[in-house]
């Protein structure tokens, strides 16, 4: 499914959801590694989205053409993905499926209902099935692009492009009984495409979207209990912004990154200072044109980027803000082939993760984590965990610093396996891997307070 960029941007606008190191020449696909199979849906996966709870259990969500277009979710097992519940749950095709996990790690899926006049559905899993929150197909009439999140007081949001108010944005909210609007329905100032909705930490909602009463610009506007207010100037983009996704850091700070028309339509990234929004390192800092942004940060607060880059033959991409430019992370285009769909988000121990549509398998769903193998000696020993050699033949030395001495240490294989579990007693211990097949390997080390993941080779 090849694609000239410049026919998507001139005549289809919609919504995409973007060291020195102590090993020596390493093999690039050591950097990236597979979560389970690639390409593991039944079919072609469209609008994937990936979601870990607080387990560390790995959920996406797409719009499965192996099952007639219906929304389909799959957990990994730590082996394998697996359906959870029914593949292709939902009555009818869903159109652009967003996934979401409550703050007890129930997943919820929203999309527009082909079954129910392309309305607004939303759907969780109980344990056991797939049933509706609330009435199905329940926006005034068409909704599209709907992204699905979660407040921090629990309640499910959806924002959408609404065509009962001409294609600007609409929001609505789950009370307990029924989905009610949040402000005026309708409220941007224009058409509203590429929208990104989600909450500050300090629990308010905002929105970007490519704003067309503004010059087809980016505009982002937050929810202030009674009326939606823009966040800075309306339309505060040089050009054309398409491809928008927001995030915030910490400190509540909105972000967002975006196909920058100023820039040939490479990926910039601007922050808001509370006055003007201003630019994130250099603008247009990718290869090439881009799609499918996916802007996070993680719990260190540092922002990362995932993207699909043109200059990079549509592959998948990943960089990271180092604090003054935007750093590679890994390798350029990681993915084996042209990769659509892209979203991020991180595991439990800090690991960036990647689901795409893989063309290299048939345009079905593959997830990628970047495999920390290969970080640099000085990032280990800012951690207080020192691993020695690396790779290794038959044993390794792991020695740990004070704070971080704690209880338990364990040996998986890259599937998720554990193979051995230590207890931690002496700051530092001997592990014995004569009995190992060569190959990389988890060491994970958890106490109380946190727990560090470490990749090793033994050869």
């Amino acid at each position: 499914m090849q694609r000239l960029f410049y026919i998507f941007v001139l005549f289809f606008p919609a919504f995409v959801c973007a060291q020195q190191n102590y090993k020596i020449s390493p093999p690039l696909n050591y950097m990236w590694a597979n979560i389970g199979n690639p390409g593991f849906s039944a079919g072609e996966a469209l609008s994937t989205n990936i979601a870990f709870n607080q387990l560390g259990e790995a959920f996406v969500a797409f719009q499965d053409y192996g099952n007639g277009g219906k929304a389909t979710v799959m957990k990994f097992n730590g082996n394998s993905w697996k359906n959870v519940g029914t593949p292709g749950f939902s009555a009818d095709s869903a159109i652009h499926t967003c996934l979401a996990l409550s703050s007890l790690g129930q997943p919820y899926v929203a999309y527009s209902d082909v079954g129910n006049s392309q309305k607004a559905t939303v759907m969780k899993f109980s344990g056991t099935v797939w049933e509706n929150v609330g009435s199905a197909g329940f926006s005034p009439s068409i909704a599209k692009d709907i992204i699905l999140s979660f407040s921090p007081s629990g309640e499910p949001y959806v924002a959408f492009r609404d065509v009962a108010n001409d294609l600007k944005a609409s929001v609505m909210k789950y009370n307990g009984s029924i989905w009610e609007n949040v402000g005026t329905p309708g409220f941007t100032a224009g058409l509203a495409y590429h929208i990104s909705f989600s909450f500050s930490y300090t629990g308010q909602p905002y929105i970007a979207f490519q704003d067309y009463g503004n010059l087809q610009k980016a505009t982002v506007m937050r929810f202030d209990g009674t009326n939606w207010l823009n966040v800075g100037p309306a339309g505060f983009t040089t050009g054309k912004a398409i491809c928008i996704s927001l995030a915030f850091d910490l400190a509540a700070k909105p972000f967002i990154a975006f196909s920058d028309e100023s820039n040939s339509y490479k990926l910039t990234v601007l922050g808001f200072d509370n006055t003007n929004w201003v630019n994130v390192g250099s603008p247009g800092f990718s290869e090439g044109l881009i799609e499918y942004t996916s802007l996070a940060i993680n719990k260190d607060n540092k922002l990362y980027v995932a993207f699909e880059d043109y200059g990079e033959e549509g592959k998948a991409v990943l960089k990271k803000f180092d604090g003054s430019e935007w750093d590679i992370v890994g390798s350029d285009g990681f993915s084996s082939a042209e990769a659509d769909f892209i979203d991020l988000d991180f595991s439990p121990d800090g690991q960036p993760c990647v689901v795409f549509e893989d063309y290299a398998n048939a345009g079905k769903a593959t997830v990628m984590k970047y495999d920390s193998v290969y970080v640099s000696t000085n990032e280990l020993m800012e951690a207080g965990f020192y691993i020695y050699p690396n790779p290794a033949n038959n044993e390794i030395s792991v020695e740990m610093s004070g704070e971080i001495r704690g209880n338990k240490l364990s040996i998986s294989n890259i599937n998720g396996q554990v193979i051995n579990t230590y207890q931690i007693i002496t700051p530092k211990i001997i592990l014995d891997l004569s009995h190992l097949p060569n190959g990389v390997y988890v060491l994970r080390f958890v106490n109380e307070k946190k727990a560090i993941t470490r990749k090793i080779i033994k050869q």
